[in-house]
């Protein structure tokens, strides 16, 4: 029965991150467009670290929990599922067309900044200090800046942005507030809930953490990812998902590291050599045709798999 509770917990929290996360992005897009902010500037900020708020939100309560193998799980779970299972999934529906700034900077970037945290995690004390989070964040800037010149040159924003009739400020406001309160309480519930589960099963928060707790934050990736594929606009996937991995890194990790330090257990050097593979596949994949077809998909389900076994085993 306790193992039933904490399943419909874990499936609240996550219903809670993914609406909260959306409703704080529209009313805070929202809000920055009606005091003159540019539209380019709301792209590459606030609705472009929109789909890392769950991510952000999990792996920062449970740095804070002392549920650390969370944090870094989270993280790296969802970035492998993000390439292997989400692109993969995407291409297999429609093959998908890749911006040559994709290819060219984003794609090797995600490479960097993945064995930028290995290394990290390997050094010392198996612990991610502020230092490091500093060093996260410095990188980030840099990327902002990045996009801003691309944008800037027609390169296009990282993600659409809200679109709609106008909303009065009080609405806009009350969006933020609830989107802000859903995606803490959400955190909160299910982390906790995936804690006990672990508990339970007698599995390491690692291992929950890498499958179901990234599962679950990588909804709107997914949700994003596949509707768009379904649409004929699958374009925007891979420009999105690489987006996402970066910021998951950079911005999530980065910030956990400012708040708390963040323990990097050694177990997760094979996670991070995938997270790591996962992307240089990618970008053997589309580097010559600048397309992401049905053959790579295939082989990034098939490496997603096998990836599962090695989890379960």
């Amino acid at each position: 029965m306790d193992v039933l509770v904490q399943i419909g917990l874990l499936a609240l929290g996550f219903v809670l991150l993914v609406k909260g996360a959306d409703w704080f992005v529209e009313g805070a897009s929202r809000l920055a467009e009606k005091f003159g902010i540019p539209q380019l500037v709301i792209g590459l900020t606030i609705v472009a670290m929109g789909t890392s708020l769950p991510e952000a939100a999990v792996s920062v309560s449970a740095a804070l929990k002392g549920s650390a193998e969370i944090t870094i799980g989270n993280i790296m779970g969802s970035n492998i599922m993000n390439i292997l299972l989400i692109l993969g999934l995407t291409a297999i529906i429609t093959p998908i067309a890749v911006q040559k700034t994709t290819v060219r900077y984003e794609i090797p970037f995600v490479i960097v900044v993945s064995v930028i945290l290995v290394a990290m995690g390997a050094a010392g004390d198996n612990l991610l200090h502020r230092s490091d989070g500093l060093i996260l964040w410095g990188l980030m800037l840099c990327y902002l800046g990045y996009l801003l010149v691309i944008a800037k040159k027609g390169g296009g924003l990282p993600e659409d942005l809200p679109e709609g009739k106008p909303m009065p400020v009080w609405k806009m406001l009350l969006l933020i507030v609830l989107g802000g309160v859903m995606i803490v309480a959400g955190s909160d519930v299910a982390v906790d809930a995936a804690t006990e589960l672990a508990l339970i099963f007698g599995m390491s928060e690692r291992l929950i953490g890498l499958t179901i707790v990234a599962f679950g934050t990588s909804l709107p990736e997914l949700v994003t990812s596949v509707t768009a594929a379904v649409k004929g606009k699958a374009d925007i996937a891979v420009g999105n998902i690489v987006g996402s991995n970066i910021f998951n890194i950079l911005f999530v990790v980065g910030t956990s590291a400012l708040i708390t330090p963040v323990a990097y257990a050694p177990e997760f050097l094979v996670d991070g050599i995938v997270c790591i593979a996962a992307a240089a596949l990618l970008w053997l994949c589309v580097f010559r045709k600048k397309r992401l077809g049905r053959l790579g998909g295939a082989v990034m389900l098939i490496g997603y798999a096998g990836y599962f076994i090695y989890l379960m085993g």
